[in-house]
């Protein structure tokens, strides 16, 4: 995106939020947007698309803090202001001198600041700027096994590319456009301001495109750009989990002059599994066992997503609720080795007791002769 587009989109308006929404806030409105507008569901809908590019592109600007302070002090100044030592973003004082020169060097700065002082500034021709392609963002849902196990889905991007009609140009087959005789094809002007300095802007003439289209292409309009359709294999990585966001580095939108590609971020949504849960990079489940195998102990089967079975040793005495570990059984982690299962017991009580079975625990109720476990409570809930 160029600073021509920072200055003239309100990205905060875009999503309806704030300039003081929280990052939280940015993401909700965004996902809310991008599911009203998502162009899967609405194919054709040239409004619903752009309103999608557009809520894109400020979710990029607006969810990167970087970006956000850039685009903040961008607008607020103006659209020109200096780097902080240290500092990330902003317009270098290096590159302001060698666009106001047009890459004239160390000779030209005379020339600079005689223009500024008599008031006529020289003209340079430099070269077009290079403009990044835009970011594009896409959802995808998986199921609980194929996050855990890691899979490649098919996505149906649609972005902005090179008008196949005229190939990026704008203008009609057979014609070129040519140079703007406002700002000699550089794409930007120097303003006059307050002080001694002039502010370099986006040449009105061309949109800050640097050249002028005369006989603009009737696919495009112009433009130089066109809506692509294309299916693109996203490998989705092994232990991802619900509402990630994934990169994709060049795979967004193309850019203009020669600019990178911009990138491709895929928001995952995972199934929930009938059996398993997740906690972290373990996989935990729930077992019941009955009250006999719980005192007096047992060996039980244990699923596991593969599909196998594990055997679990239950020691007598096992209280409802104990979780035990079983190494190696949960999900693979991205620098190797793997996750655990986390098996929790739950005992049963019978709903219904046999006359025998019921003789016998009371038999076993007289054998033990327990004391009373809720003893003393009643005590320290007075004191409390």
């Amino acid at each position: 995106m160029s600073t021509k587009d920072w200055l003239e989109k309100d990205y905060y308006k875009v999503l309806g939020v704030s300039k003081n929404a929280k990052p939280e806030q940015i993401k909700k409105a965004f996902r809310r947007i991008a599911r009203e507008n998502h162009p899967d569901q609405h194919p054709g809908d040239r409004r619903a698309e752009e309103r999608f590019k557009e809520a894109s592109e400020a979710n990029d600007v607006l969810s990167d803090p970087a970006k956000r302070k850039e685009y903040d002090e961008l607008r607020a100044g103006g659209g020109f202001h200096f780097n902080r030592p240290g500092g990330a973003g902003g317009a270098n004082v290096n590159d302001v001198f060698r666009n106001m020169t047009g890459g004239m060097g160390d000779s030209g700065l005379g020339d600079l600041f005689g223009g500024l002082f008599t008031g006529g500034a020289s003209r340079r021709t430099s070269a077009r700027h290079a403009r990044r392609g835009a970011d594009v963002e896409g959802e995808v849902s998986i199921s609980f096994g194929e996050a855990v196990k890691g899979t490649t889905v098919g996505m149906q991007m649609v972005s902005d590319d090179a008008c196949p009609a005229c190939r990026g140009t704008g203008a009609r087959a057979g014609t070129v456009p040519r140079v703007c005789p406002n700002c000699q094809g550089s794409g930007v002007r120097t303003g006059s301001a307050q002080g001694v300095f002039g502010l370099t802007e986006p040449c009105a003439t061309c949109s800050g495109r640097g050249m002028i289209v005369d006989d603009p292409c009737t696919s495009c309009h112009g433009s130089g750009r066109a809506r692509s359709q294309r299916t693109m294999q996203v490998r989705i990585p092994a232990g991802v989990t619900d509402g990630q966001r994934i990169r994709v580095r060049g795979k967004g939108s193309k850019g203009e002059n020669g600019g990178a590609p911009g990138d491709l971020y895929v928001l995952v949504h995972v199934a929930a599994h009938p059996l398993f849960g997740r906690s972290g990079d373990n996989l935990t489940v729930t077992v019941p066992v009955t009250y006999a195998e719980a005192a007096l102990g047992a060996e039980i089967e244990v699923p596991s997503l593969e599909g196998g079975r594990v055997r679990l040793r239950i020691p007598a005495g096992t209280p409802n609720g104990r979780i035990f570990r079983v190494r190696g059984k949960g999900i693979g982690r991205a620098k190797g080795g793997r996750g655990d299962l986390l098996v929790s017991v739950e005992v049963q009580v019978p709903a219904h007791l046999s006359d025998a079975a019921r003789a016998a625990l009371e038999d076993y109720v007289r054998a033990v002769a327990e004391p009373d476990p809720r003893a003393g409570m009643a005590a320290r809930a007075a004191k409390g």
